[in-house]
């Protein structure tokens, strides 16, 4: 908590720019202080992030107009939607969540907690996950990067792909393993299909995740093998802001296997930016969609 103690979370109030990068450095101490079992601290931590998302939601409610609002002589000052999300680092579907939680402030203390207590717990345990074969290249058919495609308004970059899967992606710019993308900067527009290997998926979604918080990603989609008991699928699932679950598995593409072949369980889509409705609409045909809390 030593790094917290010098930040008053009223001064946020007047730091919108601010508003992300210390979320961001709370989460990280709540999840230091379940590793390492300081009890203490993670409720402090966790009072904490009450507190500043108090801050950032009367922020909102003082200076950003409703959806679809326009200036008014009463209110010319106040930002647009997607002008606030900008400046905060935040989308208002994570603030909405925030409003939702705050009507039940000990059962949200309660649950940050349990979370970041089971999170601690699962990184501690060898990972139990392991690809379904031995084979990284395994490509996504062409509908789904076309439904990224559309979402995003398109793609910058693919940081873990090869040049037989640009031949579908076709991202402005991509990572091969040879130029080892987890060493290199993310930016714009991302897809990714990591690499479903150990403990290469953990490390390039912890790349995803750090880089879009920190703003170098505006958005992303990924997809992934639904595995919602490992600790990576927790770490994505609590920075998106949309998740689809498929109807049935996905038939990956492979050189070697032209028909393709399907997994032993479904898949599961992540986006993380503002365009979540854009999301709903395209994504809501391939399964269900859900905002997580």
């Amino acid at each position: 908590m030593s790094e917290l103690t010098t930040v008053d979370p009223r001064e946020l109030y007047h730091a919108p720019h601010l508003m992300g990068e210390t979320v961001h450095r709370i989460e990280k101490v709540i999840e230091a202080a379940a590793a390492l079992q300081r009890w203490d601290d993670l409720q402090k931590a966790i009072d904490f992030l009450i507190e500043c998302q108090k801050v950032i939601l009367q922020w909102w409610k003082d200076h950003v107009r409703g959806r679809g609002g326009s200036p008014t002589s009463r209110e010319p000052e106040k930002l647009s939607i997607d002008a606030a999300q900008r400046q905060i680092g935040f989308d208002d579907s994570r603030l909405s969540r925030w409003r939702t939680a705050h009507k039940d402030l000990d059962t949200y203390r309660e649950r940050v907690g349990t979370a970041a207590r089971r999170k601690a717990e699962l990184e501690a345990e060898p990972n139990r996950v392991s690809p379904n074969t031995g084979e990284f290249e395994w490509y996504t058919p062409a509908e789904y990067i076309a439904a990224a495609r559309e979402v995003m308004g398109g793609i910058d970059l693919d940081p873990a792909s090869s040049e037989a899967a640009q031949q579908t992606v076709g991202a402005d710019h991509y990572f091969t393993a040879a130029d080892d993308g987890l060493t290199l900067d993310w930016y714009g527009r991302v897809w990714l299909n990591p690499p479903y290997s150990q403990p290469l998926i953990g490390n390039f979604i912890t790349k995803l995740t750090t880089e879009f918080t920190a703003g170098n990603v505006e958005q992303a989609v990924m997809v992934t093998n639904n595995c919602t008991d490992t600790a990576w699928f927790h770490s994505a699932a609590r920075v998106v802001a949309r998740m689809c679950f498929t109807l049935g598995r996905i038939r990956f593409a492979n050189p070697q296997r032209p028909s393709g072949e399907s997994p032993l369980q479904g898949q599961t889509f992540f986006y993380f930016g503002p365009r979540y409705e854009h999301f709903d609409h395209i994504f809501g045909t391939f399964g269900f969609v859900v905002a997580p809390v």
